[in-house]
């Protein structure tokens, strides 16, 4: 499903919530901590650098990456939610967040009530990889393949939305058994399909680009509704025998509950402005991933039709958190 504020970025958004940080106000007065939700090499974690770089840059403070993976990206979000609301501990974690305030019983925090949104940086579709060793080229190859139920697919986790993806596409669309293997990232789980470990991985895009590119892995499928510029060759699961068939992954920023307004507008604002650069632009275009921006209130707003979405899948798939 696409972000429906995508459209957004320019114009009125960008006016409104882009104050600059030189220009008012101490914060940061002292380095920022990114806590990323998942282990290195995954997309939140890729998003989490660039944006970090460039705001390290921009205001003449560090901003710390700190990778807290663990539970889906649980354990990153309920630690943020419990440090001090002062805006110097932020929470990079995935579209994940929607999905597991339904998948797991007992999270360990409210999204909506122990954590503020303040913008999506980017969305990129999903995409299933094989191991060479598969020797599957295509989804329909894939699923004649799982039919003998020995198969596994590696995520960067129990609830995240490749997870979901992968659940919905194999058990209730293909109608074919196929193991989750939850990892704590997108890059283990790829370096595990590379090894032999799993057959087949879901994850969004970003990580997985340069590898299918050099070939180190097959692309099957990608779960946008229409082929990528950064993947041409690999067509949609649309096209491989699914129909309407479409999902994305999403990286998000959030901070405790309790963080000073002004704060949330201007990291918000200094988000909007980074998703304005050329080269920013370009280096996530690169890897598969669209940049999106919207004010938090737009962000609020996404995240409560996510949380439904993502509980209704739950439902359907019967997928639990493993």
């Amino acid at each position: 499903m696409k972000i429906p504020f995508r459209t957004l970025l320019a114009g009125v958004a960008f006016a409104f919530c882009a104050p600059a940080f030189a220009q008012g106000g101490a914060y940061p007065a002292k380095p920022v901590r990114f806590v990323v939700a998942f282990a290195p090499g995954g997309p939140a974690d890729i998003v989490a650098r660039l944006v970090a770089q460039k705001l390290g840059d921009a205001w003449g403070q560090p901003v710390v990456v700190e990778n807290r993976g663990g539970a889906g990206g649980n354990v990153a979000a309920q630690a943020v939610s419990k440090t001090g609301p002062d805006g110097y501990t932020v929470l990079v974690t995935t579209s994940a967040i929607a999905v597991n305030q339904s998948l797991s019983k007992n999270p360990g925090y409210d999204v909506e009530k122990d954590l503020i949104p303040v913008a999506v940086v980017a969305s990129s579709p999903n995409v299933i990889v094989a191991s060479l060793a598969l020797g599957a080229n295509t989804l329909q190859e894939v699923v004649e393949k799982a039919k003998s139920g020995k198969l596994n697919y590696g995520t960067a986790g129990a609830g995240t939305t490749p997870h979901l993806s992968a659940e919905y596409l194999f058990k209730i669309l293909a109608k074919v058994p196929v193991t989750h293997v939850p990892y704590k990232g997108g890059g283990p789980a790829l370096a595990a399909a590379m090894s032999g470990e799993v057959e087949l991985v879901s994850v969004a895009m970003p990580p997985v680009v340069p590898m299918i590119k050099s070939g180190k892995i097959r692309g099957i499928a990608v779960t946008s509704d229409r082929r990528v510029a950064a993947l041409p060759d690999v067509p949609t699961v649309a096209e491989s025998g699914f129909p309407g068939f479409a999902d994305y992954t999403w990286v998000g920023l959030f901070l405790p509950a309790g963080a000073p307004p002004d704060v949330v507008t201007r990291l918000n604002g200094e988000i909007e402005r980074l998703l304005q650069q050329p080269d920013m632009r370009e280096r996530l275009a690169a890897i598969g991933f669209e940049p999106v921006g919207g004010t938090p209130r737009q962000f609020s707003e996404y995240l409560k039709t996510e949380l439904v979405k993502w509980a209704r899948v739950v439902r359907e798939t019967g997928a639990t958190a493993e």
